[in-house]
Order: structure tokens, then sequence, then C-alpha cells
């Protein structure tokens, strides 16, 4: 019979990749600091083999009244010094921003709906600086 040990932490030299487990969970923060939300998936373009979106949650209370909002993986700067991902991305314009509920059913497979959310993005330069 085999035994697993633990293993030892490898030094890692790639700074660049993460396991997609630990983006579960990640807090997202604008530009003024504030907390906006945590992603909870990611999505994989399963052709590009590229993450699309991390999709965070949003307001709501012990899950009720939660959205979740789709927001393309370009628009995310993760900031090492916060130990999250800055978005230029106000709290009302996010409200604006297309969006689903737990209750909703899914829209990724309706292509109208995913250019629009594409579209949101692209008014206006939201790439966050990191800091």
């Amino acid at each position: 019979m085999l035994t697993q040990t633990a293993r030892e932490p490898v030094p890692s030299t790639v700074q660049t990749l993460i396991s997609s487990e630990l983006i579960r969970g990640t807090k997202v923060y604008n530009l003024k600091g504030e907390h906006l939300g945590t992603v909870i998936n990611v999505m994989i373009d399963k052709y590009k083999g590229q993450v699309a979106y991390a999709v965070m949650s949003f307001g709501g209370f012990l899950g009720i009244g939660e959205k979740y909002h789709p927001l393309p993986w370009h628009v995310l700067k993760y900031d090492q010094g916060i130990g999250g991902y800055m978005i230029d991305l106000d709290r009302d314009r996010l409200i604006s921003a297309p969006s689903y509920a737990l209750t909703d059913p899914l829209r990724w497979e309706d292509n109208e709906w995913r250019t629009r959310l594409d579209e949101f993005y692209k008014r206006r330069d939201t790439t966050a600086k990191p800091s």
C-alpha cells in the first residue's frame, strides 16, 4: 500500500500563473479602494483556452438579492499590495452593468447578451492601473 506524504512547497519562478482555486474568493476593488465584490468563478473560452470572464458576486445579504457580474478578464488587474483585483468601475456604474441573479437562466450561449456585456466594458477604458 502506498502512502501519500505532504509535498514540500516548490519555490516558483513563474509569478504569472495562478490556480483557479485561488482566484475563487479573491476580492475586487475599484480605484477608490472600495470593495465591490468577490470572484466566485472564472469562465474559460473552451476553444481559445483562455479565461474570458471572472464572475463577481455583488450586493445582497447572506445570498439574498445578490447579483453576479461577469467582468471581462482583461479589465481586472491584480494588485499584490491589497491581495485583490482592481477595476476602474464605480458602484453606480456596476449597478447598471449586465448581471444575473442565481435564479436567472444562464445566458452564456446567448450571443446578443454577451455582445451587450462586452460592449458595456468597451464604452470607456476600464483598465485599472496597478498601484
